[in-house]
């Protein structure tokens, strides 16, 4: 029995099946025993509930989720995900979480200590994932009235108190709806803030009791709630900032609202703490809006060998400047510096040691990428040495506003070839959007190795991804075939 479940009343079930009638006993009775917290007057009290409502939907288990829907014989399986070129677990599924496998940890040591035949390793296949949860994402904006999309497997939505009798409901249909129609399990937590929300979704991935939906709608709820909520797993508490206030005497989200605000001022005075306190206390005080569009953007990558060769490198560099340019103008934007660095080994002590990067900076700020691919080229042969064996590089746009309002150069802008490259760009992303990432690619993004077709090989097929599953909803090549 999840412990927000455990009844009051043997009338548990029928009060389920009407809620719109009764109060959910989602909570077990008050005990005579029970820890008063005295900053309790500052949450919304039973008496008066609140106005809004907030539902955040996460896909579980997300990367492995995605590859389960192709792939059915790993269900029941140990199963991680692995970074790019296979270094590190980035997720897990619910059976390698409880044999104790950590996010981040290292592949080679998951091989060593369990092997293949106990873990079953996958390289990330991020065009499969964005694709599926796009799909989820479109069944969630049309069953909300308020949606943002918060992360790749994260949405938030919102809902006025008219709505209160029939979210719980409305959260276990969606989760049938989904898994019926992309096959992804998500579950959703519900309740009047944000922060209280995060709350809730991690009672319903863990306890089957909810059905896949929590729902925290009075005080009585939202305080057990949080007595049962560890404070690293709260929203907007870090792992530095969780060990310190574990030193505190702070072990739980229900600790952290009855130290105060004004002992939180004293011992952190930091702004996103302060406002996680004021959500956990039943204050909705994060804006409703969709994320800043980002201040800087950065694709980097480890290459998959030691690298002297300056084509080689170019054409790494190259594809990450693309994306860059891509990147930017998926959020409407430009940039007016791009910056580029390399860098060695810094584990082969035996070979010569050279970190440096170096920026270049636009006459008018561009999102084309012809222009930002040439800039990060030119800058990259001035930072080559070779004597050097490279193993990464990365580019980052910086300077970045909205294309709405580009101050152009007096003396270099050329309008006739702005808008030839517009045109162009607007090309490259349609077709890549419709045949898949890397059908229409720069000459000087072409790799020098040939695939099993003979056609040179793409950004993809040059990270080291050798447990990489197909992409049957985007490639053509990977379309499932029925025998």
């Amino acid at each position: 029995m999840p412990p927000l479940l455990a009844p009051r009343s043997s009338n548990y079930q029928l009060s389920i099946v009407n809620y719109q009638l009764t109060h959910v006993p989602l909570l077990a009775p008050r005990s005579s025993n029970k820890t008063h917290y005295p900053h309790s007057s500052l949450l919304f009290p039973l008496s008066s509930f609140p106005t809004m409502f907030y539902a955040i939907i996460d896909c579980d288990n997300c990367y492995v989720s995605c590859e389960r829907v192709f792939h059915p014989e790993l269900n029941g399986k140990a199963v991680v995900v692995l970074s790019n070129n296979d270094g590190c677990v980035v997720a897990r599924s619910a059976e390698a979480k409880q044999m104790g496998i950590r996010a981040g940890q290292p592949y080679y040591q998951v091989r060593q200590q369990y092997g293949p035949e106990k873990v079953v390793a996958l390289s990330s296949n991020y065009e499969l994932y964005g694709e599926l949860t796009a799909r989820v994402m479109s069944i969630i904006r049309q069953q909300v009235p308020y949606f943002f999309r918060y992360s790749i497997d994260e949405a938030f939505a919102r809902f006025d108190d008219s709505f209160l009798p029939v979210l719980k409901q409305w959260g276990e249909n969606l989760h049938d709806t989904v898994l019926q129609q992309v096959g992804l399990p998500i579950s959703t937590g519900i309740a009047p803030t944000k922060t209280l929300a995060k709350v809730a979704v991690h009672f319903a991935k863990r306890y089957p009791g909810y059905r896949h939906a929590c729902l925290i709608q009075d005080d009585e709820q939202r305080e057990k709630a949080l007595r049962l909520t560890d404070i690293e797993d709260v929203w907007g508490i870090g792992r530095r900032y969780s060990a310190r206030m574990k030193d505190l005497g702070v072990a739980t989200a229900a600790d952290l609202v009855g130290k105060g605000e004004g002992w939180l001022r004293m011992y952190f005075n930091n702004k996103t703490i302060l406002r996680t306190y004021k959500e956990l206390c039943g204050e909705d005080c994060i804006p409703n809006e969709q994320p800043a569009p980002k201040q800087s953007i950065c694709t980097s990558r480890t290459f998959p060998t030691l690298l002297t060769d300056a084509d080689a490198i170019r054409t790494h560099v190259a594809n990450y400047a693309a994306r860059c340019a891509e990147k930017l103008r998926k959020q409407h934007s430009v940039a007016a510096i791009v910056s580029v660095f390399v860098g060695t080994s810094p584990f082969r002590d035996d070979l010569p040691q050279h970190h440096a990067s170096m920026e270049y900076t636009f006459p008018s700020p561009t999102n084309a990428t012809v222009d930002i691919v040439k800039a990060a080229e030119e800058v990259l042969m001035r930072l080559l040495r070779s004597d050097c064996h490279y193993k990464r590089a990365g580019v980052i746009v910086m300077g970045i506003t909205p294309d709405s309002a580009v101050q152009t150069d007096m003396f270099d802008f050329n309008i006739v070839q702005y808008r030839k490259k517009k045109r162009l760009d607007h090309a490259i992303d349609t077709i890549n959007k419709q045949y898949g990432t890397d059908t229409l690619t720069l000459a000087t993004q072409q790799y020098a190795g040939k695939d099993s077709n003979g056609k040179a090989t793409t950004f993809a097929d040059n990270i080291r991804r050798d447990m990489k599953t197909k992409n049957p909803t985007t490639r053509w090549n990977d379309i499932i075939t029925l025998k």
